[in-house]
């Protein structure tokens, strides 16, 4: 799909349902369509007849002879939602720097505000996260930081109220965050065996749980934030510093409140546009909407 995707086309251009799902059969299949039940790319559009009930879109597979359409086997299928006004909401999403409030989109769409909501957690699903297949190389910063409402006593590590979330950033590359229930040493170098290659070279601060890790990989620099050190020349944990200024300040600003429950599903969304920083909107959306398929997600 070499044509750019930006707002104005999808509000004016593809604003048909037709013409939408026409864009989506392309973003989707750009080397024809694929049968969602058995893989095949032997399939055929059927043409509907005068009088005939064959809806518009509708494909047959030729080898196990079932029909599909683009929706099929993904986090579009069963939603009642046009198909124009998910290409608006995606477009929405990944150009969003700091996040989309579902209270916007269904002002913006017209749509109640529970389909909102769970239109935006469907997206999310589509970009999860699971272990990385290709394990993160080269320089990696590992920090926590804590998300939630704000309560009495200790800030940061000894607050009741804050979930911490632990992320691995690739210097100049990728990033991966989750939740996680607490940051012992065991925990969190758990993570980081699992997806951060031995011969990296490993940045913390001066957290105790951190410690020990020199003897797994190639080096693991230290910087003392308790001794108000925050950059050493090369060694810093900066960018992941700012990559929890945006996760924060999106939470913050737009979401106001995320619950622990959810928590992990926004940070597969900050991760997501993080991971694709370098490209424009348009291509960020084709991105998002080549990892629809082979998702669902139910309400419940």
């Amino acid at each position: 799909m070499k044509e750019k995707i930006n707002l104005m086309e999808l509000a004016g251009k593809y604003s048909d349902e037709d013409k939408a799902r026409e864009l989506l059969e392309n973003l989707r299949w750009p080397e024809g369509p694929i049968c969602p039940h058995c893989e095949s790319n032997e399939a055929y559009k059927l043409t509907p007849k005068s009088g005939s009930k064959t809806r518009k879109g509708l494909y047959k597979c030729k080898k196990c002879r079932k029909q599909f359409t683009v929706t099929v086997n993904t986090i579009f299928e069963g939603s009642h939602i046009p198909i124009n006004k998910w290409l608006i909401a995606i477009h929405l999403f990944c150009s969003s720097k700091k996040g989309i409030s579902a209270h916007q989109i269904h002002r913006m769409l017209g749509i109640t505000y529970k389909s909102a909501w769970f239109m935006f957690h469907r997206i999310r699903y589509a970009i999860k996260q699971t272990s990385l297949n290709e394990k993160m190389k080269g320089i990696i910063e590992a920090d926590e930081t804590y998300v939630g409402g704000k309560g009495k006593g200790k800030r940061g590590r000894g607050s009741e109220k804050k979930t911490p979330v632990f992320s691995l950033v690739q210097r100049d590359g990728k990033v991966k965050s989750q939740p996680v229930k607490n940051v012992t040493g065991k925990n969190l170098k758990s993570i980081i065996k699992e997806n951060v290659d031995k011969n990296s070279v490993i940045m913390t601060d001066d957290f105790r749980s951190y410690a020990g890790l020199k003897k797994d990989y190639a080096d693991h620099k230290v910087i003392n934030h308790s001794k108000k050190e925050y950059v050493k020349g090369d060694v810093h944990t900066n960018t992941a510093e700012n990559y929890f200024s945006l996760l924060k300040r999106g939470i913050n600003g737009t979401f106001h409140h995320v619950s622990k429950h959810h928590l992990h599903r926004y940070c597969n969304e900050f991760d997501f546009r993080y991971n694709n920083r370098k490209v424009d909107d348009g291509m960020r959306t084709a991105i998002l909407i080549s990892k629809i398929g082979g998702k669902r997600l139910t309400y419940n």
